[in-house]
This record gives structure tokens, sequence and C-alpha cells, in this order.
């Protein structure tokens, strides 16, 4: 087994004539927090939204967990574009946070979380229920369980998101811009929940996200993108102290001082 967990080859990832992932080479280790920063339009959700399955690649390879997530093995040995059955068990060691919630409005916070455990993994209901229970405390919502999401306030329905996510068991959370539809003052409950995943679970977390702040204090490393490639990376103090791209430091510039 190889140390990283999320590995992308060369890939090209296209909309139309926009090149939106220009040979991509990037890579996370198993249990690192990284998070990707960059201007609007470079690609950076685009990572996510691949590694979820809900877009796919025009070249490069993509790797999770030591095996490739858009190709499966033929019996002859070499690589064939992946079933749907192989896409949903690659699907099932992420977890991913969106950035507006996507929770069903006619179910209940419960049930939100305990739907796809049941559906998904062959969870009884009362498994589910336990797991849901523990993971609504996690988040600090013990009491929101029965309450559907129009009740519920921006950042709880984020929180019951991430709730959601790590219902399923993965390996790795994803997490799109996951503050950016709330109001400033709802940021830092969701914030915080984050925060704790990252300081006491042994999950690889990847988060897209324009809090910088939340950033340098969360990372391991953080990757700067920019039109389609990594432009820079390194570690927190490395790239807010003392980035060595002028292109980190005009964008740093622009959002520390905006």
């Amino acid at each position: 087994m190889t140390q990283d967990i999320i590995h992308f080859d060369k890939v090209v990832k296209r909309f139309g004539d926009l090149t939106v992932l220009n040979n991509l080479d990037f890579s996370v280790k198993r249990g690192e927090k990284v998070s990707i920063i960059g201007p609007s339009g470079s690609g950076k959700s685009t990572v996510l939204r691949i590694l979820m399955t809900l877009e796919g690649i025009e070249g490069g390879k993509v790797t999770v967990d030591d095996e490739p997530l858009w190709h499966e093995q033929a019996a002859d040995g070499t690589l064939k574009a992946a079933s749907e059955a192989h896409l949903r068990k690659m699907r099932a060691k992420l977890g991913m946070v969106f950035q507006h919630f996507n929770l069903f409005p006619h179910m209940s916070v419960m049930r939100n979380i305990t739907e796809a455990p049941v559906k998904v993994l062959g969870l009884s209901k009362a498994e589910a229920r336990q797991r849901g229970e523990e993971l609504l405390d996690l988040v600090g919502l013990a009491d929101q369980a029965q309450k559907y999401p129009g009740q519920l306030s921006g950042g709880q329905k984020q929180r019951v998101g991430i709730a959601r996510a790590l219902a399923m068991r993965p390996s790795i959370l994803l997490f799109d811009e996951p503050t950016s539809a709330l109001d400033p003052e709802l940021v830092g409950e969701v914030l915080n929940v984050i925060g704790k995943l990252a300081d006491e679970h042994d999950l690889t977390m990847l988060l897209v996200t324009h809090e910088m702040r939340f950033a340098r204090e969360i990372s391991d490393r953080v990757c700067f993108f920019d039109r389609g490639k990594i432009r820079e990376e390194g570690t927190p103090e490395e790239l807010f102290t003392d980035p060595s791209e002028e292109r980190t430091r005009e964008f740093l510039s622009a959002v520390l001082d905006g």
C-alpha cells in the first residue's frame, strides 16, 4: 500500500472548450488534513466532484485507497472504464459535506442521517439510529433529531450535513466551501465542529475553503490552485507567511486584506 490515499496523475478535466484541470498532479497522504485555496474557477471544487464521481475526467488517472477510481481491471489485466458497481464501491470510501447542505427537506434530521446507512451499508434501523444519536451528539445537535431541515439555522443544517457524511463511515471526508452559504455569525459553529473532527478523529480531510485563518489552523498542508494546477503548496506557515510565488502573494493579499 502506498502512503497516498488520494492520487491525481496528469488529470485533465474540460467543460466544453474550457480546461478546468490541466494535467493535474496532486496527492493526499493517509490521515493528512489538506486545504485547497485559490480564486474562483481555479478547479478547486472540481477536484472534489471528481473524487465523488459527480464529474468524469478526460485524461489521466485518479487513485483512491490504492484503487483506480474511474477505471477497473479487466479479465486480461488491462484497465477499462469503471462500471457503476465499481464507482459505487469507491464512493463508499468518501463522504462529502456540500456547500448548500443538500439535506432531504421531507425527512427528519435523524432520518437524513440514517437513511443511507440502512439502504447502502445494510445497517439495521436500530444500529443506524444509535450511530445517528452518537453523531448528533458529536456535532452538538442531540436535541434536534426529530426536527426537519426547514426548522434549522444554516449552521445547524451544515452540522447535520457533517453528521450525515460521517454516518457512512468514510475514510476520507471532503468539504466543499462548507461555510460559504452561512451567515457570518454562524460560521464559527461549523468551523468548531470541523476542527474537533480534525483533532480527535483519524480521518483524511480535504477542504476547499475561503476561510484562510481556519485553513492555517487546521491544515497539515495548503495547496494554492490557479488555472487548473497547483501553483504552490506547503505547510500553512510556509504558504501564509512566506509564499514563494508572486501569484500566491497577490491572491493572499487580496483575500486577507479584503
